[in-house]
């Protein structure tokens, strides 16, 4: 080794570098395989070398030349790859995130520059648009949904909506259901079932509904052609304000239109029903678990008829699950262990 660098300082740089290709096939030669092998160090070697000298390739009796000369291709192509490989911008750290949304909701009218202002006077390098692309969504003005909470909250006491859906027989005859639902705590306040939704029939409905001065100030109902008319006339009576929703906007609508989603998720997707009358039943099965078992997101988790919390009344007490509409739903309570068995 001390020969070999030796060998480098000298002015005859050209035959030291000859002389280590010589001795480095020698080595390879002395493999006991009966077959030369080159090891990726032997080919890195090779065509690091050629880089160095051009007459070493003269020299190479192990393997061809031009095998060489694509050794070095196949290292460039994969210096230039790992070079070029897209690496992008270096990941914001957890706390400036978290940062970033701190001060944007503890501040709900600051926008994203000034959340930036505040977060280069703390010392963090960060830019504007980092800053705009973690704060939380919100809308243009912060306040607009708590007021239209307020503003609902105190008047569904005084709104009621009214709509249809259709169900389809086990005889394919179309089978109607009206129905009115209050907003204060979604209640269904009436339903009926029939297969010729009349005007004449419409009207007895709600006045089946709304019996005496149980009747809201506003109804709320679309632009479907059953409605119009002898129908609008009669809700105009009993002293109610017919507020018809826009045409093609049944969002206006929104808690009659839950109310559909939601009895056909929970209840029609799973029954073939036979009947008005059998219809009317599992309708009937739907709404008492609606009203006392079902507990709605828009009700802080509460059933339209407010359930009590359970406690727990002793330490060996199960968890049982009361089927409802022949088990596809449950309710769950409490209950001791010598009642469970029994």
């Amino acid at each position: 080794m001390v020969d070999f660098l030796l060998a480098l300082a000298a002015p005859r740089f050209g035959v030291a570098l000859d002389n280590v290709a010589l001795r480095q096939q020698l080595g390879v030669f002395k493999q006991k395989r009966p077959r030369p092998f080159l090891k990726r160090a032997d080919r890195l070697f090779w065509a690091g070398l050629s880089r160095v000298r051009h007459r070493v390739l003269e020299l190479v009796v192990v393997v061809k030349p031009e095998t060489i000369v694509g050794w070095h291709r196949l290292g460039w192509r994969a210096l230039w790859r790992w070079k070029s490989k897209p690496r992008g911008r270096p990941r914001t750290g957890k706390e400036i995130r978290n940062m970033i949304r701190r001060i944007a909701k503890e501040n709900p009218s600051w926008g994203a520059p000034r959340v930036h202002s505040e977060m280069l006077k703390l010392g963090y390098s960060v830019s504007e648009r980092t800053v705009s692309r973690y704060m939380p969504k919100r809308p243009k003005d912060p306040d607009a949904i708590k007021r239209w909470k307020v503003f609902l909250r105190n008047h569904r006491h005084c709104l009621a909506g009214m709509d249809f859906f259709t169900l389809p027989t086990i005889l394919f005859r179309n089978l109607y259901v009206l129905f009115i639902i209050h907003h204060d705590r979604r209640r269904v306040v009436h339903f009926g079932v029939t297969f010729h939704p009349t005007a004449e029939w419409i009207i007895a409905q709600l006045r089946e509904a709304f019996p005496f001065d149980t009747a809201p100030r506003y109804l709320m109902y679309d632009r479907d052609a059953k409605f119009r008319g002898r129908v609008t006339n009669a809700i105009k009576n009993m002293g109610i304000k017919p507020k018809i929703i826009s045409y093609r906007s049944p969002w206006q609508n929104g808690v009659a239109e839950r109310w559909v989603g939601s009895v056909r998720r929970e209840l029609l997707d799973h029954v073939v029903a036979f009947g008005a009358a059998h219809m009317k039943h599992l309708l009937l099965d739907y709404v008492s678990y609606y009203h006392q078992d079902r507990c709605h997101l828009s009700l802080s988790k509460d059933p339209p008829e407010p359930r009590p919390v359970q406690q727990r009344p002793s330490p060996t007490a199960k968890v049982v699950a009361l089927p409802r509409m022949g088990g596809i739903h449950h309710r769950y309570e409490w209950l001791d262990d010598d009642r469970a068995a029994a």
